[in-house]
């Protein structure tokens, strides 16, 4: 009864197809699936209009529905990007606020209103350290940068 797993669907306001292609060209992975139109017999959009863009990003699963205005994106989900080193983290950070805003902590809201966490692997094998003051450190410094820094990360981790 578990089907093939689960999709993320993702409710915008007329711009799901836009959305998904801008999804598709930042990550590796993807593609752009199925999509569905309005019949005019469904509230919400005119006849002929896109209903649903289904797309793959980074081989996860996700349905872009254009539902509305009556739902929007907030903080309290997000989307975490695993980042192996600086030069993923910097890439991921300027695609995804790229017309959105850059937060604290590693945190960006795209153009579109969707979270991320730009996150290098290397920040949560220093967090979850066996050594408290190290994890500290890091953690301390985590706090005061927006876009994460692995280089300031790791002397703060340290003790440099």
């Amino acid at each position: 009864m578990a089907g093939d797993g689960f999709t993320t669907c993702l409710w915008f306001d007329g711009k799901a197809e836009e959305a998904a292609q801008h999804y598709v060209s930042i990550f590796k992975n993807s593609r752009l699936g199925r999509i569905t139109h309005y019949t005019g017999v469904e509230p919400g959009g005119p006849a002929g209009t896109v209903l649903t863009v289904e797309f793959e990003a980074n081989g996860q699963k996700f349905v872009g529905l254009n539902g509305g205005p009556e739902f929007t994106f907030s903080e309290a989900i997000s989307f975490q990007v695993h980042c192996e080193d600086q030069d993923e983290v910097d890439y991921y950070w300027s695609r995804l606020s790229e017309g959105g805003e850059e937060g604290p902590c590693g945190w960006v809201k795209d153009k579109f209103g969707v979270s991320w966490q730009i996150v290098p692997t290397a920040l949560l094998e220093m967090i979850s350290s066996e050594d408290p003051q190290k994890a500290k450190r890091a953690t301390e410094a985590m706090m005061k940068m927006g876009k994460l820094d692995i280089a300031a990360l790791r002397a703060a981790y340290d003790g440099a």
